[in-house]
């Protein structure tokens, strides 16, 4: 049967076949694209190992969860809700698109599978897909190009602005699905006129609205509009496909690798090169990166995948409180790098620069608290704190340590501490404990089932001490035998690591582990995140390790701590999580079940701003000793969220939390109006003792 109109393999352009012009146009733009590819991949060949072949069964559960579930999208509603849309429609329209590629120069050209009853559900699928698709574009370039949300601005000190490449990008999408709607409009309108059984068009989809504009047009004006549309289509496919890794839509072609190479725990620090344990550290002639090439494969790879959405940098603390530092301008400045040093056109790498000071600022790294919430936020999987941590370790290695970072680093390395107080005083705290409160000093001989990991801020800071004598006491009343190391304990190190001093941290973390194994304790709890954390993933081969949440909640369940109601029933109670119990160990119901399980205590959320999406108070580990130019602190803002909630009372598990809320209500002007205390010290001043 002769065809209604003809078909783009049969035709012919300026007197020449076209089959041969739409075997070129793909030709020369998968080998463009190749080429493309072949040399941006080039600064990943000269990184730094990264150890991410493992759990192959976890990471596609994560691809599926995350790259095509798009499980992250929703946090922002209707900017995640148009992305989601035009990602389902670009799945669905990539194989229409491969199609068309094949049937410019094979007549008649199907995919495998796609005949019969599926094509048929096919066919209507993409067209709806294609309607979709065109709107979210719309909404989307008027949402970037007019009303231009906040966390799309590039500050001048960070490059140009992106927003033409956006609407480029947006606009090529629509000239995609618009060309190939009026592709096949073109042949539904000329069948009809023909009196040839034409499939039916989706109703109210671009086709459909295309098939009744054109119904009165001439087969003339069919053909020709048949045949630009088509050829449109290629031209923008293949410019499209090159066009992608040359900015920050390189996205589109790395995300699904990035996602599967990701980080499947949360917590951790990457080792300092992957392949060298602990004792062969030594052995390195470095440390940490200094030049771009010290970055991991996955690093880089970051930096290509990130969107320039800026989802980080609205969730990040230091960030809202204008330190110099944006984790989405970490990723940009990393692919411009590997743009200008790894050209399209050109020799693969120039002389390698110093990052610190040509690319990234020391404050700027410095400024990061570690909390996790760009990781957290970001859709991509891509990593900020391991990249931070890497820095820091170079710059450690250079000398390049603030100076008010300098002293507690030196009294770590002295006495095991950040104060710099003597080891015979860590156990100092418990003299003030009553006597029905035993703590047993494992030191000195005597032996636990449990060791209670104090760490330093609780032993050595005045108020902090209150929460290592209040777990005391929830140990005790819950019939635990435990106790301490005493002088033996060293720091934890976890902050330690977190700012680049490696080495120091080995030997924190071998004088501990020597005496935990020594006590004979089989299992660990703390009242500090930190800690936490670092027992959990910095160290090896430990007894267990939980939270004193976790404590009180099983003991509460099991009757061996009851709890006696409230008096003040005109407080309020929020929970703030602290990063490294919340988003870095998952740990958000129990202390929340162990504040509920107090009689009358009435709680409420932090909406938004709470679980792992919890907002840093900033005075993690050693960033209580450092000091940066910040317009206000991350605390202050944490305190007016409790309040903005209705909040009098604001409960952490934290020590360092406390120090820095207690500190911040301070600043904010509102004591006596609101207060705070730790999980700890509020149960036991409610526990039932007989």
């Amino acid at each position: 049967m002769q065809p209604a109109l003809i078909s783009p393999a049969s035709n012919t352009v300026l007197g020449i076949p076209a089959n041969i012009i739409y075997i070129l146009i793909p030709l020369l733009g998968a080998g463009t694209f190749a080429y493309i590819i072949f040399k941006r991949l080039a600064p990943l060949f000269k990184a730094a190992p990264d150890d991410r072949f493992n759990r192959v069964g976890d990471r596609i559960q994560a691809v599926l969860k995350i790259w095509l579930a798009q499980w992250r999208h929703p946090r922002y509603l209707l900017a995640g809700v148009v992305h989601i849309f035009l990602f389902a429609g670009f799945l669905i329209l990539g194989a229409r698109s491969t199609q068309l590629v094949f049937i410019g120069f094979w007549d008649g050209f199907t995919l495998p599978g796609f005949g019969g009853g599926f094509g048929d559900f096919y066919n209507v699928l993409k067209d709806y897909a294609a309607t979709w698709v065109l709107i979210a574009v719309t909404i989307a370039a008027v949402r970037r190009g007019i009303f231009k949300p906040a966390r799309y601005a590039v500050p001048a000190q960070y490059g140009r602005d992106h927003t033409w490449e956006a609407l480029l990008v947006l606009g090529l999408i629509a000239t995609l699905v618009i060309s190939e709607s009026l592709f096949e409009a073109c042949l539904m309108a000329a069948e009809i006129q023909k009196g040839l059984d034409a499939p039916l068009a989706a109703p109210l989809t671009l086709v459909w609205l295309f098939k009744h504009l054109l119904s009165a047009g001439s087969l003339q004006t069919l053909q020709r509009l048949h045949s630009i549309s088509y050829f449109i289509h290629e031209i923008t496919f293949f410019f499209f496909l090159c066009f992608l890794p040359m900015g920050k839509h390189f996205h589109v072609v790395t995300s699904l690798f990035n996602v599967f190479f990701m980080r499947l725990e949360r917590g951790n620090v990457k080792p300092v090169r992957h392949g060298v344990d602990d004792e062969g550290l030594d052995d390195l002639e470095s440390f940490g990166v200094k030049v771009f090439e010290d970055f991991t494969w996955k690093h880089m790879l970051d930096f290509y995948t990130c969107a320039d959405c800026g989802r980080c940098s609205d969730r990040c603390p230091a960030n809202a409180v204008s330190r110099p530092l944006s984790p989405r301008f970490i990723s940009i400045k990393g692919r411009d790098y590997a743009f200008k040093h790894y050209p399209i056109l050109g020799g693969n790498g120039s002389q390698a620069q110093p990052l610190i000071g040509d690319i990234y600022g020391e404050d700027e790294i410095w400024s990061c608290t570690t909390c996790g919430a760009c990781e957290q936020e970001c859709p991509l999987g891509i990593e900020y704190i391991d990249k931070i941590v890497d820095l820091r370790r170079g710059m450690v290695e250079e000398g390049m340590v603030p100076q008010s970072l300098q002293k507690p680093m030196s009294a770590l390395e002295k006495r095991g501490n950040p104060w710099g107080k003597m080891e015979r005083k860590r156990a100092d705290w418990t003299k003030e404990l009553g006597e029905d409160v035993a703590v047993k000093i494992l030191e000195k001989g005597q032996t636990a089932e449990t060791l209670y990991f104090v760490d330093s801020i609780s032993s050595y800071d005045d108020r902090m001490q209150d929460i290592a004598r209040a777990t005391a006491k929830i140990l005790s009343g819950a019939g635990i035998d435990f106790g301490i190391l005493g002088k033996t304990e060293k720091d934890s190190g976890h902050e330690v690591r977190r700012f680049g001093e490696e080495m120091l941290f080995q030997d924190l973390k071998d004088q501990n582990t020597e005496a935990i194994l020594n006590s004979g304790v089989k299992n660990i709890v703390t009242a500090d995140p930190h800690a936490l954390n670092a027992l959990k993933k910095d160290y090896q081969d430990l007894p267990p390790v939980e939270h004193i949440s976790q404590t009180i909640v099983k003991s509460v369940n099991s009757g061996k701590i009851r709890l006696k109601p409230l008096d003040d029933t005109a407080k309020r109670y929020v929970y703030h999580d602290p990063c490294y119990l919340g988003r870095h160990n998952n740990l958000y119901e129990d202390p929340r079940a162990a504040l509920d399980a107090i009689p009358n205590l009435i709680r409420t959320e932090m909406d938004g701003n709470c679980r792992d999406r919890s907002f840093c108070c900033g005075g993690g580990g050693l960033m209580l000793f450092y000091e940066p130019e910040e317009e206000q602190r991350m605390g202050v803002l944490r305190v007016q969220m409790a309040k903005e909630a209705g909040a009098s009372v604001i409960v952490t598990a934290c020590p360092f939390c406390l120090v820095n809320i207690e500190d911040a209500i301070k600043v904010a002007g509102l004591e006596g109006e609101m207060e705070a205390i730790d999980l700890s010290e509020l149960i036991a001043a409610h526990m039932v003792t007989e």
